[in-house]
């Protein structure tokens, strides 16, 4: 099996016989999307994001209502739930055309049980913020980061075409985000590199907290943010491997 397109979005343990991910990182992330954390898989073009989202959004539960946003349709989803908003260019005279930001904010009247956003890049990250912070628990979005530390600045910038400035995106992100899982791809094998708590730093200013993080011939390196976000994920805190 590949990493290319497919019908089916890879389940999780696909993914994690790809050598992905660990069989405790892989309890790490289910127990990610059973406890309705909100977060972001962050990477590089090409890394994975929207693979490994698509596998984690198919451990949801069936009860559940999935209202997906895209610009481009990427994500194919094993769930019987899914309800799909699609971006559209305008016409060959101009007119027409529905971004991402109108999606996001239409969305909201679907009741969705989880908002995703397949990528978050523009202007729409003000409606998904504010989607996040107003009860709509377990929501999530790709990121385009080259690293983990990365992402807080990306949200900086892209607030900034929204017109919001630093400290409201920080005030918002705070709030709607809980964790940041990192993908990266090296020497053609693509692996989920960092899960890291999303918290305040001692500045007041958000900070993204590595919890665990791959070593490639040591295994995982376990991080301060580790027995939190243990606890968060109703994990027990003992080294995961």
């Amino acid at each position: 099996m590949s990493l290319g397109p497919s019908m089916v979005d890879p389940s999780d343990d696909d993914v994690g016989r790809w050598g992905t991910f660990s069989t405790g990182w892989l309890r790490v992330l289910e127990a990610l999307v059973r406890r309705r954390c909100s977060f972001v898989v962050s990477g590089g073009t090409g890394s994975g994001k929207t693979t490994l989202l698509g596998a984690m959004l198919g451990e949801v539960d069936v009860r559940e209502r999935l209202v997906i946003v895209e610009d481009v349709r990427e994500l194919v989803i094993a769930h019987p739930h899914v309800v799909r908003l699609q971006a559209r260019p305008a016409n060959v005279e101009g007119r027409g055309e529905i971004g991402l930001t109108s999606l996001v904010r239409q969305s909201l009247r679907m009741r969705p049980d989880r908002l995703v956003v397949g990528e978050v890049r523009g202007a729409e990250v003000r409606e998904m913020l504010a989607a996040l912070n107003t009860g709509h628990e377990g929501g999530c979005s790709t990121l385009h980061a080259n690293t983990s530390a990365d992402v807080v600045a990306r949200f900086e910038a892209l607030g900034a075409l929204a017109g919001l400035a630093p400290t409201a995106v920080h005030s918002q992100l705070l709030s709607a985000v809980q964790v940041v899982v990192h993908v990266r791809r090296s020497s053609g094998r693509r692996f989920v590199d960092t899960v890291a708590l999303l918290a305040r730093g001692r500045d007041g200013r958000p900070e993204v907290k590595p919890a665990l993080t791959r070593r490639d011939q040591s295994g995982t390196v376990v991080g301060e943010a580790w027995p939190t976000l243990a606890q968060l994920l109703g994990l027990d805190a003992a080294v995961v491997t």
